[in-house]
């Protein structure tokens, strides 16, 4: 595992250390009470509109440093990066590059899901830095929750896509035809019809919730109970187990294979120093794959199996952590394509240096004409090897 994966792996245990201990330190009598954002429904003079109460715990991470602090500067540095490093790629897929390779159409796709993730930030940081009350409306919010999710799970599926295309190319690396390129993009839209319509649960239920003992207005973070028990448990455990579990063992499994066969593959020195330079990298890629999104999937599951069993979570805190740092992610994948795609590196350094694409053209064919001077005349085109995109 590289160095930069255990920093990570480090990071994430003293957190999640440091909010264990501080979710033992509670009042005793609020034992039986529990420690989740559950809503619990209250009469009031007003009429108009429902209003709820949480207990002691939820009230303190609901107004504590931890949702107001630790949180939006997290989303806040997501968005400085994601947002511009996101739409550079997206300039550079669909402007700069003329191959149409299937890895191509898949980090295009991603980009894409990634801008759609961190464009709706702003929102987001506001709300938590003003305490958590959410002062947009039902139907902002339902939106919010709906391209948060949606968006983290489309990522998801299209990681899974391009691990899979990728260690397709290794062990077929001189197979590549426009059929393939077509399926890629039949099977991009597929995704993007799944979640489109795996997320309509999420505009069905009303996710604002008037907290009464707090005055605010949460957005998704306080639900009443029977939601949270039945509505809420069985759509996020289905997605957890469907969207997430699935596309991470087929993940895992194309990036444990793609290590052994470059590992069999290493023979010649110089070549076998490329090869492990690339298997370093698909370790530290992997390694952040499964730091971003296991933890919050599991404790997503958790919280909501607590709740259904005992009328009580006590994880909730550390999910919405892992849930925030799991939006990392969108941020870090621009420098993924960086580093997996030559393509992606000449094309970015020419649009930095404004170079047209026609100028760019040019360029190669020059390099070209240099590097081959002469052209054997026993020499057949069709011979030619395809080069792959990483």
């Amino acid at each position: 595992m590289g160095r930069l994966s255990r920093t990570w792996l480090g990071f994430v245990v003293l957190l999640g250390a440091l909010m264990l201990a501080s979710a033992t330190e509670r009042n005793p009598t609020n034992r039986t009470k529990g420690r989740s954002f559950i809503g619990h429904k209250v009469n009031t003079s007003d009429t108009s509109k429902d209003a709820y109460t949480v207990d002691a715990f939820a009230a303190k991470i609901l107004t504590g440093k931890l949702t107001t602090v630790f949180l939006p500067t997290v989303y806040i540095l997501v968005f400085i990066i994601g947002l511009p490093s996101n739409a550079m790629a997206l300039w550079v897929f669909f402007l700069r590059t003329k191959k149409r390779h299937p890895a191509v159409v898949y980090m295009a796709n991603l980009a894409m899901a990634d801008l759609l993730f961190v464009i709706w930030f702003p929102l987001k940081i506001a709300y938590h830095i003003n305490g958590n009350n959410w002062i947009y409306g039902e139907g902002l919010c339902k939106v919010l929750v709906g391209f948060f999710y949606g968006n983290m799970y489309c990522s998801i599926l299209f990681m899974t896509c391009l691990s899979v295309q990728r260690y397709w190319v290794i062990v077929n690396p001189i197979l590549h035809s426009r059929k393939k390129s077509e399926i890629s993009v039949g099977i991009s839209a597929a995704i993007w019809v799944l979640i489109l319509l795996g997320t309509i649960p999420l505009y069905l239920v009303d996710q604002t919730v008037y907290v009464s003992n707090l005055n605010i207005t949460t957005c998704h973070d306080v639900l009443p109970h029977a939601v949270l028990a039945k509505d809420m448990y069985n759509y996020f455990l289905s997605l957890a187990i469907g969207v997430f579990l699935f596309p991470a063992v087929l993940t895992t499994v194309s990036y444990v294979l793609m290590i052994k066969t470059l590992n069999a593959s290493i023979t010649d020195e110089n070549i076998g120093k490329k090869r492990k330079r690339a298997i370093k990298f698909i370790i530290t890629v992997l390694s952040m794959y499964l730091i971003c999104f296991l933890p919050s999937n599991v404790l997503l599951v958790l919280h909501y199996a607590q709740i259904t069993t005992h009328n009580t979570s006590n994880v909730y805190a550390l999910y919405i952590v892992a849930l925030c740092l799991s939006s990392l992610n969108s941020c870090i994948d621009p420098f993924v394509y960086y580093f997996i795609s030559k393509d992606f590196r000449d094309n970015l350094k020419n649009a930095l240096l404004c170079r047209s694409v026609r100028t760019t053209r040019r360029m190669q064919v020059s390099l070209s004409s240099n590097r081959y001077p002469r052209k054997s005349p026993s020499y057949s085109s069709g011979s030619q090897t395809t080069k792959s995109t990483y």
